[in-house]
């Protein structure tokens, strides 16, 4: 099942957004739900979601929200794919590396994507999103997927100036209107981590990497983090970018006004953002 949240009548705020169900080309309103995070507060979602028949809408032309507009949670994995690990010149880790991104960064799947005045140094990495079902604190490995509702693309955009002025990253992560996620959340039994992830500037792809060659699975980070604070329906785990960032290239390279964006995985699907210049 995937399930979207559109904006109506192009409006952006939760209370002109819905959550709705794609069947093809077809989206179907969930009626009472703003979007797909207030439908996982509900722990019967899956099963509303399927029985939902009301208002349609078509998929062609649907102005998309970020999948999960509000988080409760974003929480990022930097150092999880073994080539990024290696062109960034580290070491496998022992332990995850974590940091943050707040709700203000989420943009929709073809939103324009700002390029901040203070920042010419702006950044890819595509990634894997889970998104999170079911509360849970401290929970096993084995358990992890009961708590899974499902995954979505997200994009880090990432302003490398800002990042690396400290050994803490927030700073550089977390900017406004700077992240793409979405299109859908793909429930669980419709996806298997470990399908092709790429990112593409202009049509130039420049990260292709498998899922699979994750250091850290969403399972064990869906136990690790929760060992820490208790994961809620609608919190986010931003699983980390394979090699092929700009700023690991020679010359580096970094986004430019006018480029477009796509970062695609396979099973899930695409965004596709254009750059522009903050207004």
């Amino acid at each position: 099942m995937r399930l979207l949240t559109l904006r109506l009548l192009g409006g952006t705020g939760n209370d002109s957004t819905t959550a709705v169900r794609q069947d093809g080309g077809t989206l179907t309103e969930i009626p009472g739900y703003s979007d797909v995070g207030a439908l996982l507060q509900n722990p019967d979602w899956e099963t509303t979601a399927k029985a939902a028949n009301g208002v349609t809408h078509a998929l062609d032309g649907a102005d998309l929200a970020a999948v999960v507009p509000a988080p409760g949670k974003i929480i990022c994995v930097g150092h999880n794919y073994r080539n990024h690990i290696k062109e960034m010149g580290r070491e496998i880790p022992e332990h995850p590396t974590l940091f943050a991104k707040y709700t203000e960064s989420l943009i929709g799947p073809n939103d324009d994507l700002a390029l901040p005045q203070e920042s010419d140094t702006v950044d890819w990495e595509a990634e894997l999103a889970v998104i999170i079902g079911k509360k849970g604190r401290r929970i096993a490995e084995a358990e992890a997927g009961d708590h899974i509702a499902g995954y979505a693309v997200l994009n880090d955009i990432s302003m490398r100036d800002y990042q690396f002025r400290t050994i803490q990253w927030l700073q550089g992560k977390t900017w406004e209107k700077s992240t793409p996620f979405g299109p859908a959340l793909v429930t669980k039994d419709e996806f298997t981590a470990g399908p092709l992830m790429t990112s593409a500037v202009d049509g130039e792809i420049q990260q292709s990497t498998r899922v699979s060659d994750l250091v850290f699975t969403p399972a064990f980070l869906v136990s690790y983090i929760s060992t820490i604070i208790t994961l809620n329906p609608g919190d986010v785990i931003a699983t980390g970018t394979p090699g092929g960032v700009g700023h690991a290239q020679d010359p580096k390279r970094y986004l430019q006004e006018g480029q477009v964006l796509v970062t695609t995985i396979e099973g899930l699907g695409q965004l596709a953002n254009r750059v522009v210049k903050e207004a």
